[in-house]
Formats: structure tokens, C-alpha cells, sequence
């Protein structure tokens, strides 16, 4: 269900579960930004059909919406790993990785992607945390536990990026050739920490561009406590291997 033959330099790339409330009118919203993008859907076998409602959508745009379905959850880590795979093997210039449930506005894509066109930075993060907090309808609790969470991983690692975890970036193919996608092993929270700090030490340029992050409106949330626990610990096998 993929189309080989990209119609853009710019692929979107969103991993789905669940996600049959959100799915069309994303893909509406990007099928209209001036950007033109490409769009591939992660799809891990969800239940609720929304590979079928990707489907119909390709119908209508046979030349810019792709599917990838896979065979069960297998975490958003490996999704995106191997959307970044699709993206090298297609000849893509740029890559975003954003997710489906509106938490990310669309309409800021072009401010993450034209640092990166215009050779100003390799790696441009959506950020929560660059100017203050900027997080709409979350609990106090959750809003506690991220921000610590984002101090503690910038402690350890030393990254120069206030949101670490943000799943909100654009990012130059240079970046992926060079991280070596094999040797990526976190899902989650981690695998975005990950994916800064292997950029980070391998020299390319951070940048962060302040969003307003809304709390989904539709579905659930798929966070969970084993999801934190893995970042706790992988920043410091990151830490002790760099």
C-alpha cells in the first residue's frame, strides 16, 4: 500500500493506534499546507479501523498519502524508526515526525521545517519548553512529571535542548544517514531523547521553535508508567556509552 514514487522533498511521518477520531482530518489539514508534503501512516494493526479510513483518504491522494500497516503494536520507537527507513530508501530531503491526534498543530510544520530548508539547523524541535511551558489541558500532575522528567534527561545527557521527549521535529536525511537507524533502541520518551542526543553528538545543529501543545481532544492517551520508567533508565546507558 505504499506508493514508491515521492511527489514532495518533505515526508510526514505519523504512527497510529487508534486513532479513527483524529486520522481523516489530519490528513486534510496537511493535504492542504502550502509545504505540499508527502504523508506516511504508521499503522500497528489498530483495531478500530483507522488504516481503513487511511485508505479511503488514498483513494483521493494516490500520489501523497502512503500506509505502512504492521502486523501488532509494536511501539512508537520501531514505527518511526522504520518510517525514517522509508524516508532514506525514497530519496526524501526531510523528514517530520509528529503525532495524529492534534496534540501537535499541523499549521506549525512550516516553522519547524524552514530552519532546516534554509541550512539554518540540521534538527528543529517542536518545543513545549523553550519559552516557559506552553501545554494547554494537561493535569498539574502530568505537567510536573514532564517537565521533570525533561530536566532530568537534560542533566544527565547534557543535551542543549529544553524538551527533550518532544515527538514534534523536522529533521535533514544528513541526520538519519548518520545515526545509524539499526542501532536506535528506545520506544517512547526515550527513543525522542535518543534520537537528540545521537544528532547532538554527532555534531549537527539543535534548534528549538516554541509550540502551543494541546491535549488530545479525541482517543487516549498512550503514555504509560513503563513508558517514564524507560526513559529514566536509557539516558544513562545513553550517558555511559557516548
Amino acid at each position: 500500500m505504499i506508493n514508491p514514487s515521492p511527489t514532495s522533498d518533505l515526508l510526514i511521518i505519523i504512527p497510529t493506534y487508534n486513532e479513527r477520531g483524529n486520522i481523516e482530518r489530519m490528513l486534510e489539514v496537511l493535504m492542504n499546507l502550502e509545504l505540499n508534503p508527502n504523508v506516511l501512516i504508521v499503522d500497528d494493526a489498530s483495531p478500530d479501523g483507522t488504516a481503513e479510513l487511511v485508505k479511503t483518504r488514498m483513494q483521493v491522494y494516490p500520489d501523497r498519502i502512503y500506509l505502512m500497516e504492521r502486523s501488532g503494536k509494536l511501539g512508537l520507537g520501531t514505527a518511526y524508526a522504520e518510517g525514517f527507513k522509508y524516508a532514506l530508501d525514497h530519496g526524501y530531503a526531510m523528514v517530520v515526525e509528529m503525532d495524529a491526534d492534534f496534540s501537535h498543530d499541523p499549521l506549525d510544520i512550516p516553522r519547524l521545517v524552514a530552519p532546516v530548508r534554509d541550512n539554518q539547523a540540521d534538527l528543529v524541535i517542536g518545543s513545549r519548553y523553550c519559552k516557559g511551558i506552553s501545554i494547554i489541558n494537561w493535569p498539574l500532575s502530568r505537567l510536573i512529571l514532564s517537565y521533570s522528567a525533561n530536566v532530568y534527561a537534560r542533566i544527565v545527557t547534557g543535551l542543549p535542548v529544553y524538551d527533550t521527549t518532544a515527538g514534534f521535529k523536522c529533521i535533514h536525511r544528513r541526520v538519519l544517514e548518520r545515526i545509524d537507524l539499526n542501532k536506535l533502541r528506545s520506544n517512547g520518551y526515550a527513543f525522542q531523547i535518543e534520537v537528540h542526543y545521537r544528532a547532538w553528538k554527532a555534531g549537527f545543529r539543535l534548534r528549538e521553535e516554541s509550540i502551543i501543545f494541546r491535549e488530545r481532544a479525541e482517543g487516549v492517551s498512550k503514555m504509560s508508567r513503563n513508558i517514564m520508567w524507560e526513559a529514566m533508565w536509557r539516558v544513562w546507558m545513553m550517558r555511559m556509552t557516548r
